[in-house]
């Protein structure tokens, strides 16, 4: 079964992995959190930052077509 911090690594692809490379080690630095478990945090944040922009697509085009 995985872990959460590899679900959260799975949200870090393409321009987000590098966003998560740039800023995990200073955070983890500063916050005395393992730089795996911040960049599990950004990742997830990307997750449902995904999952939010999907589901208000989804709504506006359900709401679109009864409107047609």
């Amino acid at each position: 079964m995985a872990t959460a911090t590899q679900l959260g690594r799975a949200g870090l692809q393409g321009w987000r992995e590098k966003v998560a490379d740039g800023l995990s080690q200073p955070i983890a630095r500063r916050s005395g959190v393992s730089e795996e478990h911040v960049r599990a945090v950004i990742g997830s944040v990307f997750f449902v930052l995904a999952v939010i922009y999907v589901g208000k697509t989804i709504a506006a085009a359900v709401q679109e077509a009864r409107r047609a």
